[in-house]
């Protein structure tokens, strides 16, 4: 096992390399950064010596070596819009993504196991009919169209949740949270559920698919013969040989849902780097670009290596093998 995790954190670091170099690329072939950080009235002598300072006149491959060095440092260079160091920008900006991809992806897991074992379990019911049938509207519908809807229902119609904003926030140490205050929870509920309802159907639909084929197993008729009690079936024994197709779908969900985030935070003007990423192809800020691609890349190979432990913690035969 430690060998195959070595493995793909091999891979991990190939990946990242891939996509530094793009994010490079990206660097020198968008707009013109001396332009953009001294505005189009700066001299020519002025652009030649920022050009210098930048190190943009070196050869391509120097200047992607240093690109990587100053990357690996935390430096992601200075933001052309905002005229600020980038990881400053992102470091601030982060807590707010993290808060609400982190509460959608546990409002999903939860209500989405929950709802799958109940409606695998009472599948000839008439609640799990119709949980089955508003599931439809998690798979159909865009996120942005479900965030439209509840922002009319819970915030004009019956006024009860806000409809932008993030709430009153309270700063720990370096990390704004709105978790704390009052305001902070009720700005949230909406955005969560937006961003989470259809990784929430997916995974109840995946959860129902894998518990009714584990049901129809002969280790589960002979448990019932030997008495086992229906509880104990169900959840010693058939929920637990669900976990892996379910922790893989949720650790790529996860991912996607900071990563996609920014349909949702532009809905709701939450304030993460999702609605800094759109603010940033706005303004064809590129180094913030860049850092966005980087950030993502990062994340994606973090929750994979995660999920590749966990498939040897919930099923030792992978430990064996």
């Amino acid at each position: 096992m430690l060998v195959h995790l070595l493995r793909r954190l091999g891979q991990s670091v190939l990946v990242l390399l891939a996509v530094s170099f793009v994010s490079f690329m990206v660097f020198r072939h968008i707009g013109d950064p001396t332009i953009s950080l001294l505005g189009e009235d700066a001299t020519v002598a002025e652009r030649e010596a920022l050009t210098e300072e930048l190190g943009f006149n070196r050869p391509v491959p120097l200047q992607y070596l240093g690109y990587v060095g100053k990357v690996l440092q935390g430096d992601l260079g200075i933001s052309y819009r905002l005229k600020r160091p980038v990881a400053d920008i992102i470091a601030e900006r982060l807590p707010a993504t993290l808060e609400l991809a982190l509460t959608a992806a546990l409002f999903a897991l939860v209500i989405g196991v929950a709802l799958g074992v109940y409606t695998a379990i009472r599948r000839e019911g008439f609640l799990s009919r119709c949980i089955m049938s508003v599931s439809l509207v998690g798979v159909s519908l865009p996120t942005f169209l479900i965030g439209i809807g509840l922002i009319y229902l819970f915030a004009v119609e019956l006024r009860w949740l806000p409809s932008f904003g993030r709430g009153e926030t309270v700063k720990i140490g370096g990390w704004e949270t709105g978790l704390l205050t009052a305001s902070g929870w009720s700005a949230l509920i909406l955005p969560a559920i937006t961003l989470g309802f259809y990784n929430m159907t997916l995974i109840m639909r995946l959860v129902r698919a894998e518990m009714l084929e584990v049901l129809r197993a002969d280790y589960m008729r002979f448990g019932r013969a030997r008495g086992l009690r229906e509880r104990d079936l169900y959840f010693g024994h058939a929920l637990r040989n669900t976990w892996i197709p379910v922790i893989t779908i949720a650790g790529l969900q996860l991912g996607s849902l900071i990563a996609f985030a920014i349909v949702t935070e532009t809905v709701f003007q939450w304030p993460g780097v999702g609605l800094l990423f759109i603010s940033s192809i706005q303004g064809v800020d590129v180094p913030l670009i860049a850092a966005y691609l980087m950030f993502i890349a990062l994340l994606y190979v973090a929750i994979n290596l995660l999920v590749d432990f966990l498939y040897a913690i919930v099923d030792p035969r992978l430990r064996t093998r």
